[in-house]
Parts: C-alpha cells; sequence; structure tokens
C-alpha cells in the first residue's frame, strides 16, 4: 500500500480521536468550574456541582450504545461516511453547548437542551472511537495492526492537554467575563478544530474490506479486524 496513503489515514485517526476527545475534556473541567451555576442552580452548592458532574457522566453510559449503532452503519455505508457522522455530531454538540442560553435566560430548558446535547456527543464519541481504530487497524499492513490500532489512542492525552491548555488562557480573564462569555469560546472554537477534521478525512479513501464486500450483513461484522 502507498506509505502517503497510510500517513493520510492514521493522521485522519489521530485528528479526529484527539478533536473528539478535546470536546470531550472540556466539557468535564467546565461542568465543575461553570456549569453548575449557570446551567443547575439550586440553594446547595452542592447538589448543583452533582447535577453538573451527572451531566459528564451520561456520555459514559450512552457511548456503547454510539459504538453499536455507528458499527452498524459502518458496516452498511462505509467507515469514512460513519466518521464525518460521528465527527460532525460531537463537534456540533460541542459548538451549540458554546451557544447554549443559561437557565437565567431560558429557565428550566437549558439543563434539559444540554443533557440533550450530551446524549448527542455521547453517540457521537462511541461511533467514533471505534470507528477510528478500525479505520487504522484495516489499512494496517501485515504483522502491524497493533501499531496501527495505537495511533488513534494518543488522541486521549492530546485532547486532554488541548482542553486543559484553551480553559488555562480563558481563565486568565476576569472572573465576571469568564463566566460571561469566556468559557464558550473554547466550545466554539472547537467548529474550526471540526472543519479540520472533516478536511483530513474527505482525503482519505473507502477502507479496503468495506470495497470487497457486496452483501454487508444486518449486524456488524467484527471478523473484519482479523482478515
Amino acid at each position: 500500500m502507498d506509505k502517503k496513503l497510510k500517513r493520510k489515514v492514521l493522521t485522519a485517526s489521530l485528528v479526529g480521536s484527539s478533536i473528539e476527545w478535546f470536546d470531550f475534556f472540556l466539557y468535564g473541567t467546565v461542568a465543575g468550574l461553570v456549569l453548575d451555576e449557570l446551567y443547575f442552580p439550586s440553594s446547595d452548592p452542592i447538589v448543583a456541582l452533582m447535577l453538573a458532574y451527572l451531566s459528564f457522566s451520561l456520555t459514559f453510559f450512552i457511548r456503547p450504545l454510539g459504538g453499536i449503532i455507528f458499527s452498524h452503519i459502518g458496516d452498511r455505508i462505509g467507515r469514512k461516511k460513519t466518521l464525518v457522522i460521528t465527527l460532525s455530531l460531537m463537534g456540533g454538540g460541542t459548538v451549540l453547548i458554546g451557544l447554549l442560553p443559561t437557565y437565567a435566560q431560558i429557565g428550566v430548558a437549558a439543563p434539559i437542551l444540554l443533557i440533550i446535547l450530551r446524549l448527542i456527543q455521547g453517540l457521537g464519541l462511541g461511533g467514533e472511537w471505534g470507528g477510528s481504530l478500525l479505520l487504522a487497524v484495516e489499512y494496517a499492513p501485515k504483522g502491524k495492526k497493533g501499531l496501527f490500532g495505537s495511533i488513534p489512542q494518543m488522541g486521549v492525552p492530546i485532547g486532554l492537554v488541548l482542553g486543559t491548555f484553551t480553559l488555562t488562557m480563558m481563565s486568565l480573564l476576569p472572573h465576571e467575563a469568564f463566566m460571561t462569555w469566556g468559557w464558550r469560546i473554547p466550545f466554539i472554537l472547537s467548529a474550526l478544530l471540526v472543519v479540520f477534521g472533516l478536511w483530513i478525512r474527505a482525503g482519505i479513501n473507502e477502507t479496503r474490506n468495506l470495497k470487497k464486500r457486496k452483501n454487508p450483513g444486518r449486524l456488524p461484522n467484527y471478523r473484519l479486524l482479523i482478515h
């Protein structure tokens, strides 16, 4: 296989995974700093904080469902198209969270919409995580499936560092400015990362294994991983 194509596939997997985890960890950091006050107001600050972290944990429960759904979709329409969908879901949810009005502005609709966006993010992350690994492994040459499969895993620490760094920069603002609009900037700027990720993925071809299959099964075919 062309070495340039291999590098492009690995880059697409790593970039997409990094963006997804950037969005994921960004929310986790903001949950304890901002969201408890702005979206889950309560007379007891501990209750507000617990609700904010509960909204963060929702993605852990919905991720397996996203993996099941998008693994099936990937077998039906292709890995490339599926990963475009998952990246768009996660990135779109992040940008909308950055634009979401607060509880003081729209009342109880604010936390409800926030939870819905978190569920959408969880579905996207579940599909992205498995899809990125599968994309890398399916393009791996013989004897290097483990190496290629390890590349998307690097997206976890990269996403964590990016999320922490951007919020650290925003925290240099005055407290009132940070609480009003500063925390939203990283969420909104995530749109640029998503566009970059989609551009990278637009340059890759469909995986070889899917091209060879004329009749995709109704259920995800996990045997592709060992072929």
